[in-house]
């Protein structure tokens, strides 16, 4: 049987749908997702979660979505999860990978098998090479060195997983918000020019209300990031069970109003939610996806 603790995002809601049976639904509390949990838990119990797992006939568990770190109240602590604690702290104390390391490390001594979100959808992960109509220039060829070293450089530090580079240049970099927040901080004011309008006839009303609506808040920028592009890898050596990257709709949708020309990913480590959508959209706005394998190759 299978636990699918559920975070937030529209991950965890695509891998129920493809699943032939449906998953134990878990979430942690303050993170639930738009699934309905069966089980929801704090950090406070995870010795007991696991335990009542374990108890149901639980086998495997697979994690998805987004959760951000709780805080911790030591006296709800019950006395099943007493014995985890040093290796809780220890995990809170780390990068978003080498958190994640120890909770599956935890997972593991109670027997369970830890499955990544690409073992249940293989799918989620699309072949190598240009997936638009259109694909990359000479120069973000070489901006996607660039972004590969700088995520590469940011992956050893633990900080994230994402840059946007333009001309062989840095001009942001992901931080503990995500990769949606730093494309946010891009977009420009003047949306009425923005290349998210500009959409070709093929896409559905009601996509284009949706990306209307998506970006009626519209924030300052200081940055212009016009002609670059988004790289998207996942840390060096990271466990790929959890917390692999993601790209989506939403992605799309911040990109192009950032006025990027592409969005490039390793070919392996990002998954894409919905890729017919995303490239119908991309290839909508004149913008490639180039699914490039590490070191260019």
């Amino acid at each position: 049987m299978l636990a699918l603790i559920a975070g937030t995002g529209d991950l965890p809601p695509a891998l129920v749908g493809r699943l032939a049976e449906p998953p134990l639904i878990c979430a942690m509390r303050g993170f639930e997702p738009s699934l309905n949990p069966d089980i929801t838990f704090r950090m406070e119990h995870l010795g007991s979660f696991l335990a009542d797992l374990r108890a149901r006939g639980v086998t495997q568990i697979c994690m998805a979505g987004a959760v951000r770190r709780p805080q911790i109240d030591p006296s709800q602590i019950d006395a099943a999860t007493m014995p985890l604690v040093p290796k809780v702290q220890a995990a809170l104390t780390q990068g978003d990978d080498g958190a994640l390391r120890i909770i599956i490390a935890i997972m593991e001594e109670y027997g369970f098998h830890v499955m990544a979100a690409h073992e249940i959808a293989p799918d989620l992960l699309p072949q190598p090479g240009v997936r638009t109509k259109i694909g990359p220039a000479s120069d973000h060829t070489n901006d996607a060195f660039a972004g590969e070293s700088c995520v590469v450089a940011m992956g050893l530090a633990d900080t994230g997983q994402a840059c946007v580079v333009l001309n062989g240049d840095v001009v942001a970099r992901e931080d503990a918000q995500g990769t949606d927040a730093m494309l946010q901080k891009l977009c420009a004011p003047n949306y009425e020019n923005s290349k998210s309008f500009d959409w070709a006839t093929d896409i559905s009303t009601d996509l284009r209300k949706m990306v209307k609506s998506w970006l009626a808040d519209k924030p300052d920028t200081t940055i212009d990031a016009t002609g670059g592009i988004l790289f998207k890898a996942p840390k060096p050596s990271q466990d790929q069970r959890a917390d692999l990257p993601l790209i989506g709709l939403r992605t799309v949708m911040m990109a192009a109003e950032a006025g990027l020309d592409g969005i490039v990913i390793e070919a392996g480590g990002v998954m894409v939610l919905d890729l017919p959508t995303v490239r119908k959209v991309l290839d909508a706005q004149g913008m490639f996806l180039w699914v490039r394998p590490r070191g260019g190759a």
